[in-house]
């Protein structure tokens, strides 16, 4: 069994600081940290201070079932015996120098054996037989069991918690709920149809990582598996469990909440790392040091994104292109599906409906856009078909348990499965993204990887036999969660290596394990056009945050079924105001490109498009400091008012940053709804009428199908593009507004990343500008938050909106080596909104605005 890891204690040196004949205690050299471990039973007590943070296997539910040989029945006893017995026949020939009668010349003299080599079946006590230890069938399926049953498990107790979070993926709510007594929430990577909401069913991708929060704490345990798991969670009340008694003497008699969790994995082994805080930030940097940040995606793929289930022909493609030119709506990308390809042969494109896929991509290329085609990781067995050849010859396959290639069904027919897991495979796919090996392709084609679970239409729960082989020996239900990190892994390194290392690649990818996040972007998969799965697109996306996992969204409209008007302008509302925005159908449901719906919708989803592309400066810098810190772009309201107990059941309202408070519209026909403002002191801004709310309080707020209720906290300052033109790349030099929304105390700060917006140079180079915009004693300064960094630019700042602010008498610009310049400026007293315009300096440069 692996070590439990506490990350906060990395680097502290531990020291022995009691013991007895059964358990020893344990001191950080640094911090007030306390380790007792328990022999017998098994138990690790975590303590701050005097008070016990968690506790390890206090409830004895700890779980290791070893590899076994099998029960030898009396017939296999009997082959035994008797191959035994012509091993002996054959070395009495070879000791005498005679050849064995049956082997011919050829033979070889057999050594004796000795009792190490005799068949495992054999060696030690016959385990006893038990259901399903060795083999189970699941309907039509049969799954070997070689080494028997091998489940771990462990409990874990969280004295002073209640509210747990994470592990997605699951169509719930935000908050966990207590599954004692009925079904664990269950991580197993699958193709699920048509999914059920507020349900601890399996999804499509698993993150093994819980939090839990209190007013005054936060924690999070990260069970690193890779196996079919299952999580139980219980409410407790510590005075009453088996370690009621230290929690009495520790910190006097009386009841404490208590939220138990137990993790159970099919197979593998204890590999748990705790993360100790002591607040959120802390939990989500710790976190981020064992499996990395976001990385940060390209500008463009923060814009719109235009997908169905499929564009027909390239003539379709550039029709829907001209669409959002002719009707002035923004877009970054088009997507292409699985029709594309060449009877679903990736990496092939469809000779009679898009026999000229340069041609269609530097069309688009001259309008600044981009193109995703699909590429799944299940090949056509076909052998005129170079991928399957390829793969086939070099063994890259995964292998049943017989050592043949494993084949399964899906969209091509029979497929074969490449074995990602293998360092090999990863290397021959990312190859396969040069353009020499992906006919067709260009700069400005990036990918998709669906169907990643692994999706096998004729598998157990459409996906792969357990006992299917990977590389290295291990068998799939020790590898399932992780494999379509692989995928993702694989495809975003050849986006990477066809540029030289130059270019950050774009991967979409359904199913994802820790780890996911510096690969690309996820979304929540299959959803429908319901109001109920618009609803639950917030806690789906705020939970995938959590977990670091903050380029996630949902497809806009629902995937299955067609939505009504109203539906989908609210589905565009809410996913311009969600980190991956794209609009994606079955291949069944009613063309809805935007324009297609009557005028009055056209106009409300021009206006959505307008708000998200107006906020791609803020956007890319959340990004930005997602990538850096490890922190969600799309946040819970308790991440940001840990103490506010309100907020820890809010899931259908969120931050963006520690900026913007969105609260979607997700009923029909409504009129009006509650928005909970956050924050003792705080003051939030209606960012459309700038009308001022102070916080904490429970705000009523009549809606229009045109609105979008969103709030600036006060004490934050937004950059936004005021020109909203047909594609990000066509905007990224355009002049910067900042929208400086003042605190009470007259406050306020914020800041700005800028790069190219699509190589590594910000890394290799240090070519970006990191921005720091503060304002206090009626002055604005802009400086620089991180030296390193420089990077020339055209951009300038055009306005300044100052919100909550009196009129001044003068506005007076300094920037280093110039004399000082009055600004024109304009305030509306209603409102208390006061205008700069048109300071004209460079965003690099250093400089102060005065308000006098």
């Amino acid at each position: 069994m692996a070590a439990v890891a506490a990350v906060a204690a990395r680097r502290r040196r531990l020291s022995v600081s009691g013991r007895d004949e059964n358990s020893v205690e344990l001191t950080m050299a640094e911090g007030p940290y306390k380790i007792i471990l328990t022999a017998r039973p098994f138990r690790l007590d975590l303590l701050e201070d005097r008070s016990l943070l968690l506790s390890v296997n206090a409830r004895g539910l700890l779980e290791f079932e070893h590899q076994r040989a099998p029960r030898v029945s009396f017939s296999d006893k009997v082959n035994l015996t008797l191959g035994s017995i012509w091993d002996k026949i054959k070395n009495l020939f070879s000791r005498q120098g005679s050849k064995d009668p049956a082997e011919g010349d050829g033979a070889r003299p057999e050594e004796t054996p000795r009792d190490g080599d005799k068949p495992e079946e054999t060696q030690g006590k016959a385990e006893k037989d038990e259901p399903g230890a060795w083999e189970e069938t699941f309907k039509t399926h049969s799954d070997s069991k070689p080494y028997g049953p091998m489940s771990v498990g462990l409990d874990f107790s969280l004295p002073g918690m209640e509210h747990v979070y994470g592990i997605p993926e699951h169509a719930d709510n935000l908050r966990l709920k207590v599954t004692e007594g009925g079904e664990p929430y269950r991580l197993y990577n699958l193709d699920v149809f048509q999914y059920e909401l507020y349900n601890p069913m399996a999804l499509y991708g698993s993150v093994p990582v819980l939090l839990a929060h209190n007013p005054h704490r936060d924690l999070g345990i990260f069970w690193l598996n890779a196996a079919e798991t299952w999580v139980d969670i219980s409410s407790n009340t510590a005075g009453k469990t088996l370690f009621g008694k230290m929690m009495d003497y520790l910190q006097g008699s009386g009841e404490t909440p208590q939220t138990d969790v137990r993790w159970m994995s099919e197979t593998g082994i204890i590999d748990v790392f705790l993360l100790l805080g002591p607040s959120i930030s802390d939990v989500f940097r710790q976190y981020a040091s064992l499996t990395g940040t976001q990385a940060l995606p390209p500008l463009f793929s923060l814009g719109y994104h235009q997908s169905r289930w499929n564009y027909r022909d390239e003539a379709d493609v550039l029709e829907v292109d001209q669409g959002f030119d002719d009707h002035n709506l923004p877009c970054d990308v088009i997507w292409l599906d699985i029709e594309h390809a060449d009877g679903k042969r990736y990496f092939t494109w469809d000779p009679s409906r898009f026999p000229q896929p340069r041609t269609m991509l530097e069309h688009l290329a001259s309008k600044r856009r981009k193109l995703v085609a699909i590429v799944d990781p299940h090949i056509k067995v076909d052998s005129g078909y170079r991928v399957h050849e390829e793969l086939r010859n070099l063994g890259l396959y995964v292998k049943t348990r017989d050592g043949s290639d494993y084949e399964g069904w899906c969209w091509p027919g029979s497929a074969g499965y490449p074995d990602f897991t293998n360092p090999t495979m990863r290397a021959w796919w990312a190859n396969m993204f040069s353009y020499d090996n992906y006919e067709g392709s260009a700069p400005n084609l990036f990918v998709w990887n669906d169907m990643n679970e692994p999706s096998v239409f004729n598998g157990p729960e459409v996906t792969m036999l357990k006992d299917a082989q990977h590389y290295g020996g291990w068998e799939h239900r020790d590898v399932h969660n992780i494999y379509g990190l692989y995928v993702h892994m694989a495809t975003a390194d050849g986006l990477r290596q066809r540029s030289g290392g130059m270019e950050r690649p774009f991967v979409l990818a359904r199913a994802f394990f820790a780890g996911s996040q510096r690969f690309g972007a996820v979304w929540t998969g299959d959803n429908t056009a319901e109001w109920d799965h618009l609803k639950i697109s917030i806690p789906m996306c705020l939970s995938l945050g959590l977990v670091g996992l903050s380029f996630c969204g949902a497809d806009v409209g629902g995937f299955f079924k067609n939505p009504e008007p109203e539906l989908l302008v609210r589905w565009y509302q809410m996913g311009a105001y969600q980190p991956f925005f794209r609009a994606h159908a079955h291949l069944d449901t009613g063309r809805r490109e935007p324009w297609l719906l009557p005028s009055q919708h056209n106009d409300i989803i021009r206006n959505a498009l307008g708000q998200r592309y107006s906020l791609l400066p803020f956007w890319y810098t959340l990004l930005y400091q997602a990538h850096r810190e490890g922190i969600p772009v799309m946040r819970p309201l308790w991440v940001q008012y840990p103490q506010d107990v309100t907020t820890f059941n809010i899931d259908d309202q969120y931050l963006l940053g520690d900026a913007l408070l969105v609260h979607p519209v997700s009923d029909s026909g409504a009129h009006g709804v509650q928005v909970y403002l956050p924050g003792q002191g705080e003051v939030w801004y209606d960012i459309q009428s700038y009308q001022k709310h102070h916080g904490p309080q429970t705000l009523y707020l009549p809606v229009t199908l045109s609105s979008i209720p969103v709030f600036q906290r006060g004490g934050t300052i937004v950059p936004r593009w005021m020109r909203v033109r047909r594609s990000s790349e066509c905007m990224k030099d355009d002049p910067i507004t900042l929208f400086v929304a003042l605190s009470p105390q007259g406050t306020a700060q914020g800041e700005l990343f800028l790069d190219d917006g699509h190589t590594f140079n910000y890394q290799t180079r240090q070519e970006f500008l990191l921005r720091r915009f503060s304002f206090s004693g009626n002055t604005l300064v802009s400086s620089s938050a991180d030296p390193e960094g420089h990077f020339e630019t055209p951009i300038w700042i055009e306005r300044v909106v100052i919100i909550g602010a009196g009129k001044p008498a003068a506005v007076v610009l300094q920037t280093k080596g110039s004399p000082e310049s009055r600004l024109s400026f304009q305030h509306d007293p209603e409102t208390s909104v006061l205008v700069l315009r048109k300071p004209g300096i460079n965003v690099a440069s250093d400089w102060s605005i005065h308000l006098r």
